[in-house]
């Protein structure tokens, strides 16, 4: 598909892409820390599309083609003591961004979508903007909470190591990256993990972008009592053998947001392997059907959304 690209407002301009029939219902696909939207696969989003659905999918501020930001990325120390000084923007803004994008194309309400980081700014929007959202999916994602979702300390030296800028050396860095917190074999696939990495390098490679993001989800801390805000039907999905976020943040996601079901992946690390989109677009695609189904049952108006509080200046120093 071909790229557009939306003025959502406050310095930011975000790409997107979109497949499937617009008349059917729209289901916005939000990608996780430092990763661009083309890790949605191609054939993933045209699956998900073939089940009725209206899909976009869309760079995050401060990846790919949308609106780059500046200021530097936290330091290891800052990182370490969870500082929230460094933030240049907060989940709240990421989450107005993909707000603004849906109120610009016409299409919320939407089925929402979101994968690790994607899955905390999803929360966010369905939290925040509860008319944006018909049904929330949040992936392999947690509640900010230290008490659960935590990474394996055995992935911690992994992240810490810094990536080499040039572009074979960083492939095959963020390969291992893969390897370390991705799904174990059979399901693991290195060829298609250096082939969406390889890509993503040729589409933009911002080596600051990613530490803005890490900064932003820092600052939010325990977003847990805005998950019990949520109205929307919620399905969380999370993979057993997750190294990165640890599954114990899906069964506190799950207990935070009213009414939410909890999906657990045998064999699941912290990625979308092929092998197991079949079993992920029939529960999304399940889960958005009967959402829709139980709102033309039962028509309710929808709640005011809550006003934000105050953030980070977002759009200090943003350039397109």
């Amino acid at each position: 598909m071909s790229e557009q690209f939306c003025d959502v407002g406050r310095g930011i301009t975000l790409c997107y892409e979109t497949f499937g029939d617009p008349s059917d219902p729209p289901a916005l696909l939000v990608m996780g820390l430092g990763t661009q939207m083309v890790a949605w696969h191609e054939d993933f989003c045209r699956e998900l599309a073939g089940r009725g659905l209206y899909v976009v999918r869309y760079d995050n501020r401060d990846i790919g083609h949308s609106t780059h930001l500046s200021g530097p990325p936290p330091t290891i120390a800052q990182l370490l003591t969870r500082s929230r000084r460094a933030a240049r923007y907060s989940l709240a803004d990421m989450a107005e961004d993909a707000a603004g994008l849906l109120r610009e194309l016409g299409l919320a309400p939407a089925h929402v979508i979101g994968a690790s980081m994607g899955g905390m700014i999803a929360q966010v929007l369905a939290a925040r903007h509860p008319r944006s959202v018909r049904s929330l999916v949040s992936i392999m994602s947690n509640t900010g909470s230290l008490r659960s979702g935590q990474p394996s300390l055995r992935v911690y030296s992994t992240f810490l190591r810094a990536a080499p800028r040039e572009r074979e050396a960083f492939i095959e860095h963020m390969a291992g990256v893969f390897r370390a917190i991705g799904s174990p074999p059979p399901l693991r696939d290195l060829d298609q993990a250096r082939e969406l990495i390889a890509m993503s390098y040729d589409r933009d490679h911002d080596p600051d972008g990613p530490g803005r993001q890490l900064a932003a989800i820092i600052a939010a801390g325990n977003r847990t009592p805005e998950l019990h805000r949520i109205s929307a039907p919620t399905l969380v999905v999370h993979g057993r053998a997750d190294r990165l976020v640890g599954p114990s943040g899906a069964r506190a996601t799950a207990r935070a947001i009213p009414g939410a079901r909890l999906m657990m992946v045998d064999g699941m690390g912290h990625d979308l392997p092929r092998a197991l989109w079949p079993v992920l677009i029939d529960a999304t695609a399940a889960h958005a059907s009967a959402a829709d189904t139980a709102a033309a049952r039962s028509p309710a108006p929808a709640p005011q959304a809550v006003p934000a509080p105050s953030a980070p200046a977002a759009a200090a120093g943003a350039s397109a």
